[in-house]
């Protein structure tokens, strides 16, 4: 009778993505590597993790919003140089990572799925950097302390998306700067947005290296103090 595999949370989960998902440069961002997935990377372990509340594996892959804002951070250094930033939803953490390499003088990393955390922060060490991971729903929580806001690609579901704008707009009534990382899916509420630059890159899902166009947002003052003082 064949042995059972392990999954992953019965491994060392930094153990596992060093072993099975090799670093690799971010297409349009040669200068940072990730921890990316390949079709061997046995990421069903994380599939069968999701069963005990932990999110799927997005942080395994770069997605085009993420790159958009990556890329758009290391162009306008000054954007986030010597500010606080959270990169909110980070994933594998690339946003934060281009903060920190233009100049922000702390940068704080949330997501909700703990493998996350971990990849991001061997994603951060190998790029030289360091973020300050925490878990958590941040959407539940008070407005942070953070200078800027950065987001990306957490516009792909209804729900989320609603509760991502709503606290987007504490922030932005708060006087939080905000800006969004998003390659136009349905639920990003471009009404509400400041288109401010665009970029040619591949995203997650993609076939082959098929490039679509990303772009970087910032919100609306005037309408995010209205959907505070008037919620739906």
């Amino acid at each position: 009778m064949p042995k059972r595999k392990p999954t992953l949370t019965e491994l060392d989960a930094a153990a596992f993505i060093k072993a099975h998902l090799p670093l690799a440069p971010v297409n349009a961002i040669p200068q940072i590597r990730l921890h990316r997935a390949q079709a061997a990377s046995g990421l069903w372990r994380l599939a069968q993790s999701a069963k005990q509340g932990f999110a799927a594996p997005y942080w395994a892959y770069p997605w085009a919003g993420g790159i958009a804002l990556a890329r758009y951070l290391l162009n306008e250094p000054a954007a986030v140089a010597g500010r606080c930033a959270l990169d909110l939803g980070a994933g594998s953490g690339l946003v934060g990572i281009a903060a920190a390499k233009a100049g922000a003088r702390q940068v704080f990393a949330a997501d909700i799925d703990r493998y996350a955390l971990v990849a991001l922060g061997l994603n951060a060490a190998a790029n030289d950097v360091t973020l300050t991971a925490i878990g958590g729903d941040a959407l539940a929580g008070p407005v942070p302390t953070a200078d800027i806001i950065l987001v990306g690609d957490l516009f792909y579901e209804a729900a989320l998306a609603a509760r991502v704008m709503a606290f987007l707009d504490r922030c932005a009534s708060a006087g939080r700067d905000v800006l969004i990382g998003d390659p136009g899916r349905a639920f990003l509420p471009l009404p509400r947005l400041c288109r401010r630059a665009e970029y040619e890159v591949t995203d997650f899902g993609d076939a082959g290296t098929a490039a679509r166009t990303s772009a970087v947002f910032s919100i609306k003052r005037a309408a995010a103090k209205m959907s505070e003082e008037h919620p739906a």
